[in-house]
């Protein structure tokens, strides 16, 4: 959790959401906490710039202070350091945050993780694995009005994209208590559709939302593969970051685990569509390997910290 660019080509589908993406990305950089790369902010932009980088995902703000979003100008600067280079927003659409600005302290008054009474309906209990996440019902509406605006103001600030985060927040709701169970395509009592369509209504609701204002405008969706089965989703983003894939830990995945992913992923990449790796291993030993396996497959590759602090190491 938590968390591309040569633009030579490009080419529209006749909805206005599919993209032709020409070159692939050979490298990224992830960082959510900014002020973690220097001393002061404009060390910050400066060490951005030069880092030789073709994708650079930020959090949409360098801080939570009043004038804590990324400017215009600050943007340019970082998008200047190299040719053809994007920078996209980091957004979390599937999970509230109680960092946020949208945050109400009555939602869960008490902390305990359970919304108190006052909470808006769209609001689940919070993650277990991330403190101060709560899991949301994406597909209500009132959420939807809570984020759209955020889309709104990183197509404004000047962003070259979106970088969507727990696009698989349906898996949640995909476990049957009954069979104790996770049920593919399990259905929404309240859409009268399966999950996994829900999230990609909301996806299609953010990529026409911020297309209407900028035609070019970069949709990449981290993790949730499998909703690469679908054509009309695979056409709508454009491209696809990927978490965890290719190590686990100290030691590189084996084949075996891997390969329900890769699978999906192959649909996106017979599109020409790039596929970004994130990976968080624990040993420097295994680097060379899991860059020699990224390459074998077509697709970019990260190594950095989990806490997504640093530049890492891309190719």
């Amino acid at each position: 959790m938590k968390r591309i660019l040569l633009p030579i080509l490009w080419g529209f589908s006749v909805c206005g959401l599919a993209e032709t993406v020409a070159l692939k990305p050979e490298s990224m950089a992830y960082v959510l906490q900014a002020d973690s790369l220097a001393a002061s902010r404009e060390a910050v932009v400066e060490r951005l710039a030069s880092c030789g980088r073709d994708v650079i995902v930020l959090d949409a703000a360098y801080n939570t202070a009043a004038k804590g979003p990324w400017t215009v100008e600050e943007l340019a600067k970082i998008r200047q350091g190299k040719a053809g280079r994007r920078v996209l927003a980091y957004v979390s659409i599937g999970e509230a945050e109680d960092y946020r600005p949208y945050w109400q302290k009555n939602w869960d008054a008490d902390k305990d993780g359970k919304p108190d009474a006052s909470a808006p309906a769209f609001l689940n209990t919070e993650n277990p694995d991330w403190k101060g996440n709560y899991r949301v019902r994406f597909w209500q509406s009132e959420w939807q009005k809570i984020m759209l605006p955020a889309v709104d103001q990183v197509v404004q600030q000047g962003f070259d994209g979106i970088y969507l985060d727990i696009v698989d927040a349906f898996e949640f709701y995909e476990y049957d208590a009954v069979s104790k169970d996770w049920q593919d395509n399990r259905v929404n009592s309240e859409t009268g559709r399966p999950y996994r369509q829900d999230m990609i209504a909301w996806v299609e609701t953010i990529a026409k939302r911020a297309r209407a204002k900028n035609p070019r405008f970069w949709v990449i969706p981290q993790n949730a593969a499998a909703l690469l089965q679908d054509k009309k989703y695979r056409q709508m983003i454009s491209g696809i970051g990927v978490e965890d894939l290719l190590v686990k830990g100290k030691r590189l995945s084996r084949e075996t685990e891997m390969r329900h992913v890769i699978g999906f992923l192959e649909k996106l990449k017979a599109e020409g569509k790039p596929i970004l790796l994130i990976d968080y291993p624990k040993s420097d030993s295994i680097h060379a390997a899991a860059f020699d396996q990224a390459a074998k497959l077509g697709f970019s590759l990260l190594l950095t910290d989990r806490e997504l602090t640093t530049l890492g190491e891309s190719r």
